[in-house]
């Protein structure tokens, strides 16, 4: 193995590296020895290097020297549901390292996103809105974890409350967006990160309501306020062609194709979506990180089954049947999410144009 594996949070070519060290206290405190089964420290530690070439072709090796990467993922019951495998949370940091700041819906467990940003490293940071009620808001909350050595936060943070004279219906957003402002560079940027509800109920704000009311609000922001507003996360839209979708494009929204992001690539749920200054918008790349490349592969059903086994009797739950390899895919969504992360980099250092306007004024001014 290489020595490099075992190094903690440290630069590597660019790359930030994730909190590694336990995964070498083998057969003490830390993963049972072997390559062969999930859990073991071999197997763990030669699926991070998978998913880190993955990373590296798809993220890393383009990634401009002045370019900021801004993920959003919804986690699925992050964690509030059944719990992850240790190893799934090396696999969800390995993916969220890549980005200089991300953020999470369905984060239920503060302790959780606290666990997360440790295997992250200690030059990241994160914080969490309060728990959305129950019903609708499902007890939800949001999460902001960031890489301090690539952005700064600019000490504004809340979340969004209607005035009376927006409410829908009289009512507030299921799930309150929750924002904060940072800089990174000459980028200063807010970011708003949604869950939007999926279905729409009979007397009770619908998707088409909410998109249309932060949308709006984030327009009139940008208006008044310095820096980019970027709207980010779970917006539950269907198609591009849908009435929700059109609500961003025909309030002048840039917003980034990046294909389906749920699991069947059958929807374009998740998105990130920006208004503000144009000259502060210069897209580098936008796109979604496919996991299903390097782990819990389809092809690893059987090898699972036996865990997947033992987590079901533990919850009173019914064990996996003959049709397991049907249902990997599914049981995979607790491990990691049902939708898959998306990002954009975006360029931070206007010096070019600043330099050459300066130039530009001095010779009009001589003249």
């Amino acid at each position: 193995m290489l020595d490099w594996l075992w190094i903690d949070s440290h630069i590597l070519k660019g790359v930030q590296m994730v909190m590694y060290s336990k995964l070498r206290d083998i057969g003490r405190d830390g993963f049972p020895a072997g390559k062969s089964a999930p859990g073991q420290a071999g197997w763990i530690s030669s699926h991070l290097l998978k998913l880190r070439e993955q990373l590296f072709v798809e993220i890393g090796k383009d990634r401009n020297p002045r370019g900021l990467v801004i993920g959003t993922w919804n986690i699925k019951h992050f964690d509030g549901g059944s719990p992850r495998l240790e190893e799934s949370f090396y696999y969800i940091a390995e993916i969220i390292s890549n980005f200089d700041i991300c953020t999470i819906q369905e984060a239920k467990s503060v302790e959780a996103v606290r666990r997360l940003t440790r295997l992250l490293g200690p030059n990241w940071e994160f914080f969490v809105n309060d728990s959305a009620s129950g019903g609708r808001g499902n007890h939800e909350r949001v999460a902001f974890v960031y890489n301090t050595d690539r952005v700064f936060f600019r000490s504004l943070i809340g979340e969004l409350v209607l005035p009376d004279s927006d409410e829908i219906s009289g009512r507030q957003f299921a799930r309150s967006p929750f924002f904060a402002a940072f800089q990174a560079g000459w980028f200063k940027f807010t970011l708003y990160s949604v869950h939007i509800v999926q279905k729409d109920k009979e007397g009770q704000p619908s998707r088409l309501d909410e998109i249309e009311s932060v949308a709006k609000t984030l327009v009139e922001r940008a208006k008044r306020e310095d820096g980019v507003q970027i709207l980010l996360g779970d917006l539950n839209i269907d198609r591009t062609e849908d009435p929700e979708h059109r609500a961003l494009t025909d309030r002048g929204f840039v917003v980034p194709d990046v294909g389906p992001t749920n699991l069947p690539l059958t929807k374009v749920f998740d998105h990130i979506a920006l208004t503000g200054p144009e000259d502060m918008t210069q897209f580098v790349r936008a796109k979604t990180f496919d996991w299903r490349g390097s782990v819990f592969r389809n092809d690893q059903a059987e090898i699972y089954k036996p865990i997947a086994t033992e987590m079901a009797l533990a919850n009173s739950r019914a064990a996996p049947a003959d049709d397991w390899d049907e249902k990997f895919s599914g049981w995979t969504t607790n491990e990691m999410s049902d939708h898959l992360p998306v990002w954009i980099e975006i360029l931070t250092d206007f010096s070019d144009d600043y330099l050459s306007r300066t130039t530009e004024l001095a010779v009009e001014l001589e003249g």
